[in-house]
């Protein structure tokens, strides 16, 4: 399974850092995971639904550690370099301005 498309919507929220939607193999999509900024760092929160009682339950996530880390990784690497370039769109844009 590859990881075909990362979608990033950048939020300047307190903790919530941005909305992802992740493709795989140009054929599914997983739509709703977040960033949040947590207290030890950022992590990725995956897609979920409230319960009746008030808890959240996951709708899709990973099974194991081993690709856990390596989606989150992925998405991290995404969310960086998006960050990076609206910070250079801001830039060139307060330039011609």
């Amino acid at each position: 399974m590859e990881i075909t498309e990362i979608t990033v919507t950048l939020r300047n929220e307190e903790k919530l850092k941005a909305f992802v939607n992740v493709t795989f193999d140009d054929q599914f999509v997983v739509r709703g995971m977040k960033v949040i900024k947590g207290a030890t760092g950022f992590f990725i929160s995956m897609p979920s639904r409230k319960m009746p009682d008030g808890s959240f339950k996951d709708i899709a996530h990973p099974i194991n550690k081993d690709f856990r880390e390596f989606i989150e990784k992925m998405i991290l690497d995404k969310y960086n370099s998006t960050l990076e370039e609206e910070k250079s769109e801001d830039v060139v844009s307060k330039e011609s301005s």
